[in-house]
């Protein structure tokens, strides 16, 4: 007998659908408001990247006898920046390296709003996080007192100095590659437990692994300099921020590309999914990604066999589901 509950997962197609949605959500929404949410990812990723170096810096005993152990710590709480992120739908570039592109592919989005979008929002995500380094960091004092100033200094030269740029660039790939598995499972996951715990394991494997993220370097790396790290912007422009940038490209389409492939090769984007995308919806409480579906009159007037394809991410069907 077949069950007529919802199953906790969407399905793979179902989640490809729902990127190319947010894509259509992300282009429709006002550069400013794209704008002020990039500028609250970069503050969100920094609460983050703070923690992880407090725990990490301050773990020097345990750190000369297990150092694994203490990257694994520092990883194991990072990922409180990014769940927090996807949870109030702000706007992270690493992202949007992957879920622009699906949209763009597939026509929902014209070409133009790829460099638009990743330009407002590699802005905005650098503006929070300089300002979080600077005035929520350096000038709170909350770390400017050993072993923690140190780390701090330490870790922005392992991130921007010492690595040659092929290798800031190839981390950079690993890392998006997994911090978008992490956003595509989020996706998929129906309650607020199941987009935590999808989302904390990818996260935690690049932290604790010590791949470069393009967005937690812009807190991380200008925190060192801040505290005296024998480092210049323009150095740390040249050798970390544009390797990871690009590098994170890569790592975005190496999730995306495939899933379009995969999952959605004759995907048609339906005026009826245009129209229903509301501005700001984000994976979380989108019908998208969530798995629920519209109701009232709108929902029965697009539940047309013409609009199927563009309403499926939103309804589950219980024959396909037995």
């Amino acid at each position: 007998m077949a069950s007529f509950d919802p199953p906790s997962t969407l399905k793979p197609a179902q989640v490809a659908a729902a990127m190319i949605e947010h894509g259509v959500a992300k282009h429709r929404t006002r550069a400013d408001v794209v704008f002020f949410k990039a500028v609250a990812a970069g503050v969100m990723l920094s609460f983050g990247g703070l923690l992880s170096e407090i725990v990490s810096g301050g773990s020097g005993g345990i750190n000369a006898s297990n150092p694994g152990l203490v990257k694994f710590f520092g990883g194991a709480v990072f990922p409180v920046g990014l769940i927090m992120i996807v949870l109030q739908g702000q706007e992270l570039l690493t992202s949007n390296m992957m879920i622009y592109p699906m949209a763009c592919i597939k026509r929902a989005v014209p070409w133009w709003g790829l460099p638009y979008n990743w330009l407002i929002v590699t802005f905005g995500n650098l503006c929070g996080s300089l300002f979080f380094a600077a005035v929520l960091t350096k000038y709170t004092g909350i770390i400017s007192t050993h072993p923690y100033d140190t780390y701090a200094v330490t870790f922005a030269m392992h991130k921007a100095s010492e690595p040659e740029w092929h290798q800031i660039f190839l981390r950079g790939i690993g890392c998006n590659w997994l911090v978008c598995v992490a956003v595509w499972q989020a996706a998929g996951a129906r309650d607020t437990i199941s987009k935590i715990v999808a989302m904390w394991v990818p996260i935690m494997i690049f932290v604790t692994c010590g791949y470069d993220h393009v967005v937690a370097n812009m807190f991380s790396v200008p925190l060192g300099i801040l505290f005296g790290a024998d480092l210049t912007v323009a150095e740390y422009i040249r050798k970390s921020l544009i390797a990871a940038y690009l590098g994170n490209i890569v790592g975005a389409l190496l999730v995306g590309l495939p899933a379009l492939y995969f999952y959605a090769p004759d995907y048609r984007p339906g005026d009826a999914s245009l129209r229903d995308v509301e501005e700001g919806e984000d994976l979380n409480g989108g019908g998208g990604a969530s798995g629920t579906r519209p109701t009232g009159a709108r929902a029965s007037s697009d539940r047309s066999s013409s609009d199927k394809r563009a309403v499926g991410v939103y309804e589950v069907d219980s024959k396909r589901l037995e």
